[in-house]
């Protein structure tokens, strides 16, 4: 359609138009039914045709100003899906770029299908310098699709499409998507063909804005997991702040890839060389429920990659399940929170290993959980029972740690020499009982990274917990606790309950006296209070270490003769002192011995004074 056409085409619509608003009208009572529908029929026929022209006159206008691109400027928008196992990736003509990503296998917290990208919250473009000036955006251009062809990729099956925008003289500029099988990788190749005169500039900027939804239950958690990590090539991975207010990096050096991160899912762009750098923004509105956050992205393609046929990237839409990041490569995986230093380590060679065994048997994942406990606490026995006997030494000697402290009164320096040179003298080491804790440890804070991250519990339930991934909800309350929230868990109660049964088990072992005693069971309500909004699959696993603990204890303590404790003790004192007639003093006695001669100074010193 030339510009007389459209003229001609645009001034018969608005005759029309005013025909039918002043005339149309008048004799409406007189008109039998027919008549009406007609004149309303052909009124609807005016309207689509006034819409068309409109649109044909803006894509001609845009043609104009597009220049040599200006071939591929009209058209009309059509979509095409391609699908396998996990995923259907929707995709539009116009622009040729992804409209719509769904993940086949999951759910909103809601129960509605679970759409990590869509046109309505998403958008991805691709921007370009022509060589006379022009920002050139693929959203302006119009691509025919090839059609979803079967091919062999190699890594098996896949399905492909190709979106070709023709600029003419052998000029084209063409996007190949492949979806392999059993994956949530997009292959994505991005090809301008005779293009070198017309584009200028050493990158186009590919363009992710991403208008997070709310996937889980709870908001406030789904916010804090948000934002965008990457990976640059000298550095490897990187990630911005978990903040709400308005965040800015930019990077100017080589980077691998970007990815939209929340609590179980993201979406990121891999490069098949690497980008030239990136901007990254996030931030979010408290205020505003409907969004969880904004995260938008300006990444810098080589334009010469792009040019001689080297654009090749990979998209990945999928949960944060470690075994399938862990195959992208490039620390993808560090996508999925699993702690840092140690901890990380714990729980990709301990927790995952044995997590994912179970889960190969067992379809219910309180059990799954329960069995991960048991595991857990066999590999720890040894560690436990030496921490348990050490404790039982401490209890043997507490009648003669009392009597010191009654002959010394108050003195607390002096009450230490003399407890030490007893702990000697009896051959009894009082860091033996914390070091097999302190080992125990990694593995106890590894379970808070574990928990929150684990895609596995989503929306699985067990007992009165829906869903194990997020809190679950015995009562809620009217009001607002401080630091405590709008709900109370149960599990957090039951775990609680068992903390403070096993502190007081272990504290009738120790000879810990005074506050120091009664700030122990401090600690366990600190617990309910940080722990009621944690996930119902962590406190469970708390509640269920402690009583399994408390079960070791009790059978342990069956077979630790007390008597048979004492006994060792004198015997190794009975040692200690025969060495002493043939040796020198040992290193502890003469630790003793300067701690000794310091506390004699200090009261010289004192009396000095006096």
């Amino acid at each position: 359609m030339d510009k007389n056409q459209a003229i001609g085409f645009g001034l018969i619509a608005v005759l029309l138009l005013v025909y039918s608003f002043f005339f149309a009208g008048k004799n409406e009572e007189a008109q039998p039914k027919a008549a009406i529908e007609q004149t309303t029929s052909i009124a609807q026929a005016d309207t689509t045709t006034a819409v068309a022209v409109n649109d044909s006159l803006a894509q001609a206008r845009r043609a104009t100003a597009l220049g040599a691109f200006g071939a591929a400027a009209t058209g009309e928008a059509s979509t095409t899906t391609i699908e396998n196992q996990d995923v259907r990736v929707t995709f539009s003509s116009k622009g040729g770029q992804v409209e719509q990503v769904l993940l086949k296998n999951y759910k909103t917290y809601q129960g509605e299908p679970l759409y990590l990208f869509d046109k309505a919250s998403s958008e991805t473009d691709v921007v370009f310098t022509t060589s006379d000036g022009k920002k050139i955006q693929l959203s302006d251009l119009y691509f025919a699709p090839s059609g979803v062809k079967e091919v062999q990729g190699e890594t098996g099956p896949a399905k492909t499409i190709s979106y070709r925008a023709n600029l003419g003289n052998g000029q084209y500029i063409e996007q190949t998507y492949t979806l392999y099988d059993n994956s949530f990788m997009l292959g994505y190749k991005l090809d301008f063909e005779g293009l070198d005169g017309q584009v200028s500039g050493n990158n186009m900027t590919f363009t992710w804005t991403d208008h997070l939804k709310q996937l889980e239950r709870d908001l406030k958690h789904n916010r804090a997991k948000s934002t965008i990590n990457y990976y640059t090539v000298a550095d490897g991975f990187e990630k911005m702040a978990f903040k709400d207010e308005k965040q800015t990096e930019k990077i100017e050096a080589p980077i691998k890839w970007v990815a939209n991160t929340q609590n179980f899912f993201t979406a990121g762009i891999i490069a098949g060389n690497s980008f030239a750098g990136a901007t990254m923004t996030t931030v979010a509105d408290p205020a505003d429920s409907s969004v969880v956050k904004v995260l938008s992205s300006q990444i810098l393609i080589p334009a010469q990659d792009v040019l001689n046929g080297k654009g090749e990237f990979m998209f990945y839409f999928g949960p944060k399940d470690y075994q399938l990041l862990k195959n992208v490569g490039y620390d993808f995986d560090d996508n999925l929170d699993l702690g840092w230093g140690i901890f990380s380590y714990v729980n990709k060679w301990l927790i995952i290993p044995a997590f994912d065994f179970l889960e190969n048997y067992i379809a219910n994942y309180g059990i799954i959980i329960i069995l991960l406990v048991l595991y857990i606490k066999t590999i720890l026995f040894p560690l436990t029972y030496k921490s348990f006997l050490s404790m039982a030494k401490m209890k043997v000697l507490k009648p003669e740690i009392d009597a010191i402290k009654e002959r010394n009164d108050g003195d607390m320096q002096k009450t230490q020499v003399e407890t030490m040179k007893l702990y000697s003298e009896m051959g009894v080491n009082p860091m033996s009982g914390c070091i097999p804790m302190l080992l125990q440890m990694p593995i106890l804070f590894a379970m808070f990274n574990f928990f929150p991250n684990s895609i596995e519990l989503r929306q699985e339930a067990f007992l009165w917990a829906n869903d194990l991934s997020t809190y679950d909800i015995f009562m809620k309350l009217p009001f607002t606790v401080p630091f405590y929230g709008d709900h109370v868990s149960l599990f957090t109660l039951l775990m609680t309950a068992s903390t403070i049964l096993y502190t007081w088990s272990n504290n009738q072992m120790n000879t810990m006296q005074g506050p120091m005693k009664y700030y122990s069971y401090l600690m366990p309500i600190i617990f309910m209070f940080v722990l009621n909004s944690y996930p119902a699959g962590l406190s469970l696993y708390y509640f269920m270490s402690n009583m399994v603990s408390f079960s070791q204890q009790a059978i342990i303590r069956k077979f630790v003769d007390e008597d048979k404790v004492r006994a060792k003790l004198e015997e190794n004192k009975e040692k200690k002192k025969e060495k002493k007639k043939t040796g020198g003093p040992s290193f502890t006695e003469r630790m003793q011995e300067a701690m000794r001669v310091a506390q004699e100074k200090e009261q010289q010193k004192k009396k000095a004074k006096k």
